[in-house]
């Protein structure tokens, strides 16, 4: 007679106690303003549907083939944007591919990772796959980058969004070199939201080979559909990252798609000059209310509410609460002490935006 094992005891113990990435909520229904996972309030570059519409050209008979498995043409552009070397870039299925990636590589059960909190909490999720430590330097309310904490943190690999995410504070690349002088480890700058920003660190690559700039296709070109990002680093680290990625990481339309997007500069620095545009606005209207929100060099706010004269974490869940219930949709972090008072609400549309201030107009006079 077979044992009566359970699906769960047969996982792996770590593996059975972790808890799964929880992605901002995708309404199923139209009618929403979606503020809440910092897409682009507009469309991809007409260049990039009409690339889609010649790989599904003839029946889209190419679609029976593998893609390219290397991305070697996306590559190529990538590396010719940055000015860099092919063999320094590597093309992934979302930035979270690269992300996972370079766990696995680089952080184990005695090799842990490290973050600054608040952050990405993917982080947190990749390194219980690997069943490591992670190793946390919490900021403060000011978000000064914490160097000496950083680089005493003892991690293998760290990990630093810059712009932060969830404040959208950029780390000036002067302050993350001097990062880099201190620290021992990988130091992996989550650039996802750079696009946005007035500086990079790309040109931090050239001196320093424990460097790895991540960066995303969903935000600054508009295509979160696809799946699309990539990692800059030497080639030594990229090197490592081909042995473990999926052999055909990325599929063929959305490798056309993104070599379509980065070649079509014009379009999209319009683009993010309009987002830029509508984030300034957003921030002044905020701060006329009352508001304390942080400077930020992303598509996005972190605001703190205030009603009544007063803040927190009451204040921010009513606003929340109000918002929901007329079909916006925002971003709370309840559960940490810096950032329960606060809500993150991305820059969308300027009819978007609009009704947002509607909304708000009325739960301040209630």
């Amino acid at each position: 007679m077979k044992p009566d094992l359970s699906i769960e005891s047969l996982a792996l113990p770590h593996v059975a106690a972790m808890h799964a990435y929880v992605p901002g909520m995708q309404p199923m229904e139209s009618g929403w303003v979606k503020l809440n996972t910092n897409e682009n309030p507009f469309p991809p570059s007409p260049k990039v549907i009409e690339a889609i519409q010649r790989e599904l050209a003839n029946e889209a008979r190419g679609l029976r083939l593998y893609p390219n498995p290397t991305s070697a043409p996306l590559r190529a552009t990538i590396a010719a944007h940055h000015g860099l070397k092919v063999e320094q870039v590597l093309a992934s299925n979302g930035c979270d591919d690269a992300l996972n990636l370079l766990m696995r590589v680089f952080c184990s059960v005695d090799r842990p990772a490290g973050m600054t909190v608040p952050s990405y909490s993917l982080y947190t999720v990749l390194r219980s796959i690997q069943a490591a430590e992670m190793r946390e330097v919490e900021f403060d309310r000011s978000f000064e980058l914490p160097i000496d904490a950083i680089a005493s943190s003892g991690a293998n690999i760290f990990f630093l969004t810059s712009p932060n995410a969830p404040t959208g504070v950029s780390f000036a690349p002067e302050r993350i070199a001097e990062l880099l002088e201190k620290f021992s480890g990988i130091l992996v700058v989550d650039e996802t939201y750079a696009p946005f920003a007035e500086q990079n660190c790309v040109s931090l690559l050239a001196d320093n080979p424990r460097l790895v700039i991540v960066r995303s296709f969903s935000k600054a070109y508009a295509l979160a559909g696809m799946r699309t990002g990539y990692a800059l680093a030497n080639p030594e680290v990229i090197s490592l990252l081909d042995r473990v990625r999926d052999s055909y990481n990325l599929d063929r339309l959305a490798q056309v798609a993104a070599k379509a997007a980065l070649e079509d500069q014009a379009y999209y620095q319009g683009t993010i000059e309009a987002t830029k545009v509508l984030r300034d606005k957003a921030a002044a209207s905020y701060e006329e209310r009352g508001w304390f929100v942080y400077p930020s060099a992303a598509n996005f706010h972190f605001v703190e509410p205030r009603k009544g004269g007063g803040a927190g974490k009451a204040v921010a869940q009513d606003l929340f609460q109000c918002l929901l219930d007329n079909k916006i949709l925002v971003r709370a972090f309840p559960n940490h002490a810096l950032t329960q008072s606060f809500l993150r609400i991305s820059v969308g549309s300027a009819e978007e935006m609009n009704r947002l201030g509607e909304i708000l107009d009325a739960w301040q006079k209630k």
